[in-house]
Formats: structure tokens, C-alpha cells, sequence
């Protein structure tokens, strides 16, 4: 009875935190029904001529400042970026891109602010993730939930850098389980503040910040005697009570960044800081994080980018055995798969920040997607540049081995990638789990069920004959958007297979929700290539082929996703589950 309890307070706290919003179809959700909503990736989105302009405008001041004033080798080797740096990322606008004009920023669309980031990412890894704490997570739920009072006071000189932000989410029991957050916020008496106590650590900018979005765990009546729920709250450290425990956490990477441990000891913060409304905590936290991991996007382009010169340059002039290394096939292997990667992060992540420009009402899955799969790519791509470079790659005096330390926190920070392939997963077949659920109840009550039982038979035999239509504009393109319009089909006849035969177990099943996470950000990336692909015909003068460069990488991403796909499809079916399962029960018990 214990275990049924404890399985149903998590069932609880999954709803709560997973499935909270709209559950409007968007793209990815669109897949696990065997859909594909071309709209939200077709054409190919771009930036309007006027904001191109002053993006361009903005870029090039952005990469004169790189060249000339940003050292990463410094910043990690002092473990510190320099004030001087972030007063001229704020002279420059980068501190406030999103934010409105009237409130001192540069009014910049999603789309446009990660073009920034890629270039800032490309550069110095602890300054992109400096940036994103204090602009895409840690003014983002000021941006999104604050009251016009609340934004005129703290926007503006967040926006310029005389004031930096953080976000205060982590603590030792809370993580990817933002759920579990413990500090807690008790009502005076007299109804006037709040009475904060707990820890936060991990918290990038924590100790130079002047204004934090903190969450914490409020009485929540409405639930029941007892019960709490987490609210967002604006603090500042010149509050009474506010303790740096630790300013900077010493760590493997990133070193440039302040990652703090915080305390909180009968904190007064005033009634009028909460963020949004009270008890809506997570659905603020989730939103600044999908925010967060589309710029991670970014970042992560602009570091893959800039490993690929790296390692081109190397190969073209490095000479083993007579040859130079370029000449080799698996080099060329390590190479065609670092540049395919790299043309479907950039699309992914020009794609995820437009669903967000254009009003998408809920893009947690896609945003988890292009999370887990840039970082998981960059870490790669870091691997085998350093692979390529050999010996030399490994002394602190190179790149590579600064990069490499760097790269490894993003497959951890801003929700663990296993984590999120369990979200991407369950997630994504509620819907079609939900639907699943209503056809067995019909078919126990087919005087009540008729109709239900027969729209699903309709859907089932229209299923068998009809794959979703993938609508590239040129021709040359047709097998592959039939390919991939196939894929989608089978995907989710897959789904389907494995709801049915797991039923609620499906929840434990981390094996099988890892395979289909994985199938289905392969499709979402394949889909974004494509549509970056069919636009570059478009926009090709002349003879309406696209850069060779272009189609050459485009081909092997798809072709080499198509096959990963197929692959972890029949996994669900073909495995080592059990054999796995019982060798770390051997492991464990040793």
C-alpha cells in the first residue's frame, strides 16, 4: 500500500509539473499522432528585411568586440569575466535584446537574439551562459509575468547591465525535479511579506546579481489542509537575511561563470515581489526554461560551428604519413557528420525560436528537443575535433581542451538530458494515450461508446492506406519528404504498440521512453533540415540548386537520421532490456 501511495503523490507531481497549460497540437506534439503540421516549419523561417538590418548591424558590432576584447583563455584562466566585459555587452544591447524598447532594450524577436548567441557561444562559452542566466532565464519571468510595476522598476537597468539577474531554481533536493523545491515562503501575520528560509546552489550569477527570480513553496489552502504548492518570487540581495554562502563554486568548466550556493534565513520579502500568480511556480519555471534551452540552442550551434573551422583547418594541414590528414576516410567521416549535425542544429534552432515569435501557445517539447539534441551533438562534435587534433588538443594551451570541459555542463544544466528524454517522451503520448483510453472504455460501454469505437476504426483504417503529406516546394526533394513523411507514420504506429502493451507501466518503462524520445527529436531535426533545405532552393538565383556544401550536408543528415530512426523503432521491439536490467541488479547488489 506504501509503494501504491508513493507511486500515486508522483503520478500526482508529474501531472502537475509535465502536463500543466495548453495542450494545443503543435509540431511535436503532432508527430506522436502520425501528423505533420508543416505550417510551424514551412518555409523555412527568416527575419523580416527591416529586423535582418539591424540584426546585421547588431552582429557585426558583436563579432568587433569578440575579436578584439574577448579573451575566453583569460576568462578561464581567472575564473572571472571581467566587469569591463559585461559593461560592454551591455553598451552593446546584448543584455537586454528582447527586451521592449520602452523599457530600454532592443526589442529583438527570439529568432534575432539567438543569432546573437550563436556568435557569443562560437567565442567564450562561460559568456553565453552568463548572458542566457542573466537575459534568457533570469530576466525572462520579469518579461513574461511581471506587473507593469514590477517592470518598470527592475527592467530597465536590467536591460542595459547596470543591474544583472539570475535564476534561483536548484536546491540539494531540487533539480530536474523542480517540483521538489523545499525553501519555503510563510505569509506574515499581518499579510505584508513573506518569511523566506532554505538554499539554493548551483545558481549561475547568484552572488552578482541584483535581482532574483526564486522559487519557493507557499501554503496552498485550496488544496487541502497542509498542502503547498511553488510560487516565483522577485528578491534582492540587500534584503535582510540573504546569505552568498558560496560566491564561486569551483568546477571542471565554464569557469568564467559565478555559480553560487545561497541561503535564506527568515528572509522578509515584500507581498508585492511574487512573480505571476501565487502557486503557479513551475508553470513560470517551465516557461523561462523553454526561453533558456533555445538560446542553449544557439550556443551550442556557435560552438559546434566554431570547432568544425578548427578541425578543417587542422585536417587540411596536418600531414600523417605522407597525406594530409583531410584525406583520410575516417576523418572525412568525423567531418561530413560534425558539418550534417551542425546544418540541423542551426535549423532546429532557428525553427523552435520562431514557433515562439509566432505565438505558439506551447512549445515545451520542442524546446526539450532542441535542448537534448544540440548538446548531445556538441559534445560529439567536441569528441572527435579533439580526436582529429591528437595529442596536441589535450594541453591547456589549445582550445579544444578549454571547449571540451565547457561543453560537458550542457548536457546537465537546465533539466539532465535523460530526464528530458523521459519528458519528450511522456509528453508526447499523452494524447494519443488519452485517446487510447477513451476507445477501451467505449468498447466496455458500447451503448455510450458507439461513435467513439467507430471514429477510431475510421482513424485506423485511414491509417493504413494515408501517410502524412510533408510539402516540400522542389522536386528533388520529394523522396526524401516521402521518406521522412513514412518515418512519421511508422513512428507512430510504434507509439501506439507500446501504450498498448505497457499501459500505466509505461511511466517506468525509461528504456522504451528513451527510444522514443530519441526517434522523435530525429524526426523534428530531419524536418527542420528539410525545411532549411527546400528554403535554400528557394532563395538560390541562377539555376536554383542550392551551395553544394548545402546539399551535400542536408543528403547525409537526412539519409543518416532516417537510419537512426528506423533503428531505435525497432529496439522497441528487438533488445537486450532484460539481459541489461538484470546485469545492474547484479552490479547493485554486489
Amino acid at each position: 500500500m506504501v509503494a501504491i501511495a508513493v507511486q500515486q503523490k508522483q503520478m500526482k507531481q508529474a501531472e502537475e509539473l509535465l502536463f500543466s497549460g495548453p495542450q494545443k497540437l503543435g509540431f511535436a506534439k503532432a508527430l506522436f499522432f502520425g501528423r505533420f503540421v508543416h505550417e510551424w516549419v514551412m518555409p523555412y523561417p527568416r527575419l523580416g528585411v527591416e529586423e535582418q538590418v539591424r540584426v546585421d548591424a547588431a552582429l557585426a558590432q558583436v563579432r568587433h568586440f569578440i575579436e578584439q576584447s574577448l579573451d575566453p583563455a583569460v576568462i578561464d584562466r581567472l575564473a572571472e569575466i571581467p566587469r569591463a566585459t559585461i559593461d560592454e555587452l551591455g553598451r552593446l544591447g546584448v543584455l537586454g535584446m528582447t527586451v521592449p524598447e520602452a523599457f530600454g532594450g532592443r526589442g529583438f524577436s527570439q529568432q534575432a537574439y539567438c543569432r546573437v548567441m550563436e556568435a557569443i557561444g562560437g567565442a567564450c562559452a562561460s559568456t553565453s551562459v552568463f548572458v542566457n542566466a542573466h537575459h534568457s532565464i533570469g530576466m525572462r519571468a520579469l518579461l513574461l509575468f511581471g506587473t507593469e510595476e514590477q517592470k518598470e522598476r527592475w527592467l530597465p537597468t536590467l536591460a542595459t547591465g547596470e543591474s544583472l539577474a539570475a535564476f534561483a531554481l536548484t536546491e540539494p533536493e531540487a533539480g530536474s525535479d523542480a517540483s521538489n523545491v523545499q525553501t519555503t515562503a510563510t505569509l506574515s501575520p499581518d499579510g505584508s511579506h513573506f518569511i523566506f528560509n532554505g538554499e539554493k546552489r548551483y545558481i549561475t550569477n547568484g552572488c552578482i546579481a541584483q535581482v532574483l527570480t526564486v522559487m519557493a513553496r507557499t501554503p496552498a489552502p485550496e488544496k487541502g489542509e497542509g498542502e503547498t504548492s511553488v510560487t516565483a518570487f522577485l528578491v534582492t540581495p540587500d534584503m535582510p537575511g540573504f546569505e552568498v554562502v558560496e560566491a564561486r563554486m569551483e568546477k571542471l568548466g565554464i569557469r568564467g561563470t559565478a555559480t553560487s550556493r545561497l541561503a535564506f534565513h527568515d528572509m522578509r520579502v515584500p507581498r508585492g515581489n511574487v512573480l505571476g500568480p501565487m502557486g503557479k511556480g513551475l508553470k513560470v519555471a517551465l516557461t523561462v526554461l523553454d526561453f533558456g534551452r533555445t538560446t542553449f540552442g544557439a550556443c551550442c550551434t556557435g560552438a559546434a560551428k566554431a570547432c568544425l573551422r578548427m578541425t578543417v583547418d587542422h585536417a587540411k594541414s596536418r600531414r600523417q604519413f605522407q597525406r594530409p590528414l583531410a584525406e583520410f576516410e575516417l576523418v572525412q567521416k568525423k567531418i561530413a557528420n560534425m558539418a550534417a549535425h551542425i546544418d540541423a542544429m542551426e535549423a532546429m534552432t532557428t525553427v523552435t525560436a520562431s514557433l515562439i515569435d509566432r505565438g505558439l501557445e506551447d512549445y515545451m517539447l520542442e524546446t526539450a528537443m532542441l535542448k537534448v539534441f544540440t548538446t548531445e551533438a556538441l559534445w560529439t562534435i567536441v569528441n572527435d575535433a579533439f580526436q582529429i587534433h591528437g595529442g596536441p588538443a589535450y594541453f591547456t594551451d589549445r582550445p579544444l581542451e578549454r571547449m571540451l570541459r565547457d561543453a560537458r555542463i550542457n548536457q546537465i544544466g537546465e533539466g539532465a538530458n535523460d530526464v528530458l528524454r523521459s519528458f519528450v517522451a511522456l509528453v508526447g503520448m499523452r494524447g494519443p494515450g488519452e485517446h487510447l483510453r477513451d476507445v477501451w472504455e467505449a468498447l466496455h460501454h458500447p451503448l455510450r461508446g458507439a461513435g467513439t469505437v467507430w471514429r477510431f476504426g475510421m482513424e485506423r483504417l485511414g491509417g493504413m492506406f494515408h501517410t502524412p503529406d510533408v510539402p516540400v516546394r522542389h522536386g528533388e526533394l520529394r523522396p526524401y519528404a516521402k521518406e521522412l513523411a513514412t518515418l512519421i507514420k511508422r513512428f507512430e504506429a510504434s507509439v501506439r504498440r507500446m501504450l498498448i502493451r505497457h499501459g500505466e507501466s509505461i511511466f517506468e518503462r525509461q528504456l522504451v521512453q528513451e527510444r522514443i524520445a530519441e526517434a522523435a527529436m530525429e524526426l523534428y531535426a530531419s524536418a527542420c533540415a528539410l525545411s532549411r533545405w527546400d528554403g535554400a532552393f528557394t532563395e538560390t538565383a541562377g539555376n536554383g540548386q542550392p551551395p553544394p556544401r548545402e546539399h551535400a550536408t542536408a543528403e547525409h543528415f537526412l539519409r543518416s537520421s532516417a537510419r537512426r530512426v528506423r533503428g531505435h523503432l525497432a529496439a522497441l521491439r528487438d533488445n537486450d532490456d532484460d539481459a541489461l536490467l538484470a546485469a545492474a541488479s547484479a552490479a547493485l547488489d554486489a
